[in-house]
């Protein structure tokens, strides 16, 4: 079958795959991938309304944490970090920013992909004490060339964006943003392939 015709791999296991087939499979991986952007935005807006008991939903906390950022003149990666360091939530109750960090990492330096990850440890800081957890867990990665910045992430934006009188940017004006970054990974075993 000629691969102008092909619309799908025709092997059942890849052992017996072709080239013909990878060539039919890479052009729909490059359509795909070109939409990231966009389902990235959809999963976000899933946030809405997703209050689980803090005075703002988890979308306008996202806003307002990446509103904070820009506002304070962190570039543009930084603040697309900021927008969506939390949207691991839906599908990662108890991992979130495990989820946020590798969906992030071919995508941003590995100081703001570093700071992704941890943040929940760092963020901790402000409650864990509440919960009959240790508020000082961050204190591990003291000596990490890190913990300043992913300290300071926590205090300056995530823990001061839950105030329901303060305006954010709205979705469509981060929306740039994340199609620049999310255009073209970094690194990536499949980096070649986009």
């Amino acid at each position: 079958m000629s691969n102008e015709t092909q619309t799908h791999a025709g092997f059942t296991h890849m052992k017996d795959g072709t080239a013909e087939d990878w060539e039919v499979i890479g052009k729909h991986f490059r359509s795909f991938s070109r939409k990231l952007p966009y389902r990235i935005l959809d999963h976000l807006r899933l946030l809405k309304g997703d209050f689980s008991g803090f005075p703002i939903d988890r979308l306008d906390h996202s806003l307002q944490t990446a509103t904070l950022a820009h506002e304070d003149g962190r570039d543009e990666e930084y603040v697309v970090c900021a927008l969506l360091h939390d949207i691991g939530d839906t599908l990662g109750s108890y991992n979130h920013a495990d989820i946020a960090a590798a969906m992030l990492e071919p995508f941003v330096s590995e100081e703001n992909h570093w700071m992704v990850k941890h943040h929940a440890i760092f963020q901790g800081y402000y409650f864990f004490h509440h919960m009959g957890m240790d508020r000082n867990i961050r204190e591990q990665f003291r000596t990490h060339p890190l913990f300043n910045q992913t300290a300071e992430f926590c205090a300056k934006y995530d823990a001061a964006a839950f105030d329901p009188k303060r305006e954010s940017l709205p979705l469509d004006f981060f929306e740039p943003m994340v199609q620049r970054m999310f255009e073209k990974p970094r690194r990536s075993l499949y980096k070649q392939a986009v």
